[in-house]
């Protein structure tokens, strides 16, 4: 099992998701994002915004998905 923070997988705050994969992990996060949209979260928004641009561009978005994993790989299980 291993902890990221939203602000690790691209978001604005500091709240903790634990998951076994990298995969897991980005839907933990995907799913904050999207309950967070739902509150009307500025700054949430911001950020999908700025994903949304990312996703746009199919190479920058798996430099910056292979950047994450990495952050993954090294965190240490707890």
């Amino acid at each position: 099992m291993k902890t990221m923070t939203c602000k690790q997988l691209g978001g604005p705050c500091y709240t903790k998701f634990q998951a076994e994969t990298f995969e897991k992990m980005a839907d933990l996060s995907r799913k904050h994002g999207i309950e967070m949209f739902r509150k009307g979260d500025a700054a949430h928004i911001r950020a999908m915004d700025a994903m949304k641009q990312l996703m746009m561009d199919p190479a920058a978005m798996k430099k910056w998905l292979e950047a994450r994993k990495k952050i993954f790989n090294a965190l240490p299980d707890e």
